[in-house]
């Protein structure tokens, strides 16, 4: 896990700061432990702070009237779960759950705010972000409105490769998969056993291990 000072030297926030003008941002972090399940924030929230991931993985979420949850995104450390809100002056538009023990890093909005207005590179940077965070939304709809399940899922375990062994991850679910892809866990395993039975991966109890990356890469691109 990366320090606070770590964190902000290498932060997209405050790329091309000074070191004399980092050091001060430093002291206007706070930082929080969370457990695994446990909510950093709910939708409907005020925004209070900007939060950066410092270990562990978050998922983002937003829930329909009737329950059903529609994974945005899954957080890994040194993104930022909520600069959206926070910017844009409203309240959560998500909520944000640990999948494992969780350490954040929190500045609030009112010293952002200030660093913003001394420091244009700043904004600017925020910009930038915030651009980037619409371009992956764009994507997403893309991915819902015109991919088969089949190639949302491979997306999926390409995006997460975590999954395959790599230490560090936080496992997947097939509810998880299921709210990542918008359909139902059934669909999701029928679809898992699909590209077991094709050889693309494999399961060792409940491990899965992608065995052929480039035939996933194939599906996830395929739109039909």
């Amino acid at each position: 896990m990366k320090s606070k000072a770590e964190l902000i030297q290498t932060s997209e926030f405050f790329a091309g700061l000074k070191a004399d003008e980092l050091d001060p941002i430093v002291n206007l972090i706070i930082e929080k432990r969370y457990g695994r399940d446990d909510i950093l924030f709910f939708e409907g929230d005020a925004t209070e702070s900007l939060i950066f991931l410092a270990s562990g993985v978050v998922k983002i979420f937003k829930t329909s009237p009737d329950g059903k949850e529609q994974i945005l995104a899954i957080a890994h450390p040194e993104e930022t779960l909520n600069e959206v809100p926070l910017f844009n002056g409203g309240l959560n538009t998500t909520t944000a759950q640990a999948m494992m023990p969780v350490v954040v890093y929190a500045i609030s909005k009112r010293d952002i705010d200030s660093l913003m207005a001394r420091y244009p590179l700043v904004a600017s940077n925020v910009i930038h972000i915030l651009a980037k965070r619409t371009r992956q939304l764009v994507n997403l709809v893309e991915e819902l409105s015109f991919k088969r399940v089949n190639s949302r899922l491979a997306g999926i375990l390409l995006e997460n490769a975590i999954l395959d062994g790599q230490a560090g991850g936080a496992r997947l679910t097939q509810r998880d998969m299921a709210a990542m892809a918008g359909t139902a866990r059934e669909v999701i395993s029928r679809s898992l056993k699909t590209m077991e039975d094709d050889g693309i991966i494999s399961f060792d109890k409940h491990r899965l291990i992608i065995n052929d990356r480039d035939a996933l890469k194939r599906v996830a691109e395929t739109y039909s």
